[in-house]
């Protein structure tokens, strides 16, 4: 993995927490940064080329009027008041690179002085066994504070540690295994068939929760459940999360009271424009 500067500028040793998606169901984590980076107004300071994800190209997402700025697939932020740095990916991973790739952002973090590394994700609803709305929280959370997954300060929040899981179960085993050999992946799995209790372990955002923490890099993983379809609710979700743990004002230092998000103008047309009245 490469980092490719913008002309004149360059990361921030002080901007020591990380925020990044994990892909899956929904691109909720992809979303939430979209959301981040446009409240923030976080600055593109440059881009990371790694080969084990797919190119993409496509126009600037976040501003009415962009300068001729192509979006890439994966794009660094900073927000320097906030102490902050962001990757937005927009191109999945290649199949069976995952571990790979999260060996390849995880020496980025690392090299570049990371402390603390913010994993957005969501999992498949229908996955949801124990569901309890009583705190009126969705956001569950895995943290390398601790060997069981446990983080104080996410408790306070009034989150949840993903009950599923397991340091011991075989499928964590083996992606710990995985992220502290420095081989190539070895993408025949020491078993014949992944069962239910392996499908947590074998996203995305468990592959990068394993390769910070095999590096030293404190990891918190924020995550929710959905479904496909309309997730921009999730993502408002998920956002206001990030700005909980890290104690953001998004907006608030641009002039705008109360610290609402700014929508991306991206999303402006993600569902097309609205249907012909005279239809109905």
């Amino acid at each position: 993995m490469e980092f490719y500067a913008e002309e004149g500028k360059n990361l921030s040793s002080n901007n020591s927490t990380l925020v990044l998606p994990a892909l899956s169901i929904g691109n909720v984590g992809q979303l939430a940064v979209d959301l981040l980076v446009a409240s923030l107004r976080a600055e593109r300071i440059g881009c990371l080329d790694d080969p084990n994800v797919v190119p993409c190209v496509g126009n600037n997402a976040y501003w009415p009027s962009p300068p001729g700025d192509l979006a890439l697939p994966l794009e660094v932020y900073e927000s320097s008041p906030d102490g902050l740095a962001l990757v937005q990916q927009r191109s999945p991973v290649v199949k069976g690179m995952m571990i790979e790739f999260a060996r390849n952002l995880a020496n980025f973090a690392a090299v570049n002085g990371k402390k603390h590394v913010i994993v957005l994700s969501s999992m498949e609803f229908g996955r949801w066994q124990n569901i309890d709305m009583s705190s009126g929280s969705q956001i569950h959370y895995l943290s390398s504070s601790n060997s069981d997954g446990t983080d104080d300060h996410c408790e306070k929040q009034g989150w949840k540690r993903l009950p599923e899981y397991n340091p011991t179960q075989r499928m964590w085993k083996h992606l710990d295994d995985l992220a502290q050999n420095s081989a190539s992946e070895v993408e025949e799995l020491p078993f014949e068939e992944l069962g239910d209790e392996d499908y947590y372990a074998s996203l995305p955002y468990a592959a990068l929760f394993s390769c910070f923490k095999a590096k030293g890099v404190k990891v918190t993983c924020l995550l929710c459940y959905c479904s496909e379809g309309d997730n921009i609710p999730d993502a408002f979700h998920l956002a206001d999360a990030v700005s909980k743990a890290l104690g953001l004002k998004p907006n608030s230092s641009h002039g705008n009271e109360g610290g609402s998000w700014t929508v991306p103008f991206s999303w402006k047309s993600v569902y097309g424009p609205p249907p012909d009245m005279s239809l109905f």
